[in-house]
């Protein structure tokens, strides 16, 4: 194999008021042709710096202060913007973390492609039309003729995943970059994209450095793996020996924090080295008595809801809802898609159920209809017993409500920027008025940050102040303000790195237990979903093929489409016991 990538002693700094920081300190690496390199780590470990260092794409005031890049044996630093851009999309392709981001809203998926391929090959626009066409079929988009006149937001994430392969194909590169390619991606669409990248590495004899925090990712994928911390490689070597049998500390750590799928744990494993200070899955969760701790009591309104003690968490029936895709006059011209097609099931006080299935399942669409984010077309949806779907001004049904609480997959997105934490953790005390004063409002903020391990200091700070999983912990902490008895997981930890997912996961744990909470836990993390749950719905086209325990899924699937779920699973059997 020819040698395209040679990384000598590689620094790169980024020069703050506050001092240097040494994104990348002394890294060496190679990648040969045909071959799948994994650079793996936590956020923050200078993965994607490597990766945007390569083709010189480091953002202001980032720079390469020291070492040497190679590729095909042409020393890159030193190059100038002219000469680099030529090289960019040419001989060396970049797949982006967020194909949406990376696509232009505004333009047709053809003319992104022909702009491209124009800018790198010397053909003329026909050739470069059926150029792009090659492109999209070689990617496995199906009428890719047609589908050049298809703007971004018309293709799924899997699909829009596929454009931007393609893009990056577009120069015919030898080295392709793809950091993060199936971050938030179900499990299906990423074993199409990791087979997609994989078949186009041994195909074309590419290069490809796969830029990823998730260890099943390089199980699948990588040939050899780098293991990134704090900016420097700890840990090199073949993917088998690496992941079954590590040597250093932070790679035993991370690898131990990787969700199980062949059996179930009581608590994730403990991430000592990534954190420096022990574990911190339940730090600042001090046990309370339940009996007297304000967050066990109930107010007058809530127990008047829930008078009774056998009655499902929620039970829903015949739960159905359909989107209007295309507005038309008559009724019969108007295309709908069924979203939720007649769903029930039944999750007993204290449970926790998980709802799994690819993108576009309906698992989403099914808890917004629970927590009244959407209006059923159809069904019924109770809460403790009581029909929550009838007057909404009911105090019954208030009092149902007031007894879930959502949390969502993006905190960044679902928190107010311009709050500070102690407002927005505040905002559902003050509505249902769960305080006596201003000053006891501060205090029972103070106390739930302090459970969810963040500390009252918090209160003061904004979300943009905090990292992803802090910010997790801000969400929970303003789901639990409301004393809710149950708790809607909407995907909350797709986006964190192992080791944050861990500790975020563990103190949904300790919560259920200490506060008797019940979990509806949606996810298409089937690892997690084996983790965290008693029982299991699959869903697929907004209907349930199946529901079983836990391990009865796992074990002993019964409809066709579990198994096939399963199947997709990410082989982790190289990650040793």
């Amino acid at each position: 194999m020819s040698m395209l990538l040679e990384i000598d002693n590689l620094d790169v700094d980024f020069l703050t008021r506050r001092g240097t920081i040494n994104a990348a300190k002394d890294v060496s690496l190679q990648v040969t042709a045909g071959e799948v390199l994994g650079l793996v780590g936590e956020s923050g470990a200078g993965k994607s710096t490597i990766g945007n260092a390569i083709i010189d794409l480091l953002e202001s005031p980032g720079e390469v202060s020291g070492g040497s890049i190679r590729f095909q044996g042409e020393e890159l630093r030193g190059k100038n913007e002219d000469e680099m851009r030529r090289i960019r999309g040419d001989r060396i392709g970049m797949i982006f973390q967020d194909p949406q981001t990376s696509l232009n809203p505004l333009l047709r998926i053809g003319e992104q492609l022909v702009e491209t391929i124009l800018k790198t090959k010397r053909i003329g626009q026909s050739e470069a039309q059926k150029s792009a066409i090659e492109l999209l079929e070689s990617v496995g988009i199906t009428e890719a003729r047609a589908r050049l006149k298809s703007y971004p937001h018309q293709f799924s994430g899997g699909m829009r995943q596929r454009v931007v392969i393609a893009l990056a194909l577009a120069g015919d590169p030898d080295l392709i970059i793809a950091d993060e390619p199936t971050t938030a991606l179900d499990v299906s669409v990423q074993a199409q994209i990791l087979d997609l990248i994989r078949g186009l590495c041994k195909s074309r004899n590419l290069g490809v450095i796969i830029v990823t925090h998730d260890i099943g990712v390089i199980a699948n994928i990588a040939d050899r793996v780098a293991v990134m911390f704090r900016g420097n490689i700890v840990e090199t070597g073949e993917v088998a020996q690496i992941l079954g049998n590590p040597q250093h500390e932070y790679t035993k750590s991370l690898i131990a924090a990787v969700p199980r799928a062949d059996k179930r744990l009581h608590r994730f494993a403990s991430v000592d080295y990534i954190d420096g200070t022990g574990d911190q899955s339940s730090a600042g969760l001090q046990r309370i008595d339940i009996n007297t701790h304000w967050l066990g009591k109930k107010s007058q309104l809530q127990l008047t809801a829930a008078q009774s003690s056998e009655a499902s968490a929620i039970e829903v029936k015949d739960l159905s809802l359909a989107f209007k895709l295309q507005g038309a006059i008559l009724k019969r011209n108007r295309r709908m898609l069924q979203a939720v097609d007649k769903v029930s099931f039944a999750i007993a006080q204290g449970e926790a159920f998980g709802l799994v299935g690819e993108s576009g399942s309906g698992k989403s669409t099914v808890a917004r209809l629970i927590a009244g984010l959407h209006k059923p077309d159809s069904g019924s949806v109770e809460i403790i017993g009581q029909n929550v779907l009838g007057n909404q001004k009911d105090p019954l049904v208030k009092a149902a409500r007031l007894n879930l609480q959502m949390i969502f997959q993006d905190p960044y997105s679902s928190l107010n920027g311009r709050l500070r934490v102690l407002d927005i953790v505040a905002e559902p005390i003050r509505f249902y008025k769960q305080s006596d004063n201003e000053k006891h409002t501060r205090q029972l903020v103070h106390d739930l940050l302090d459970h969810v391990g963040l500390g009252g200091s918090a209160a003061l700070r904004y979300p943009h102040e905090f990292s992803g999983g802090q910010r997790q912990r801000i969400s929970i902490a303003r789901a639990l303000a409301s004393r809710p008895r149950i708790l809607i997981c909407d995907e909350p930890t797709s986006a964190l790195d192992v080791s944050i997912q861990a500790q975020i996961l563990n103190l949904l744990k300790d919560l259920q237990d200490e506060l008797g909470l019940t979990l509806l836990f949606i996810s298409h993390d089937l690892p997690v979903i084996r983790q965290m749950c008693d029982r299991v719905a699959v869903m697929r086209n907004g209907a349930i093929c199946e529901i079983a325990t836990t391990e009865d899924l796992f074990n002993s699937p019964q409809h066709e489409y579990s198994q096939h779920l399963l199947e997709l699973m990410p082989r982790m059997d190289v990650i040793g016991g």
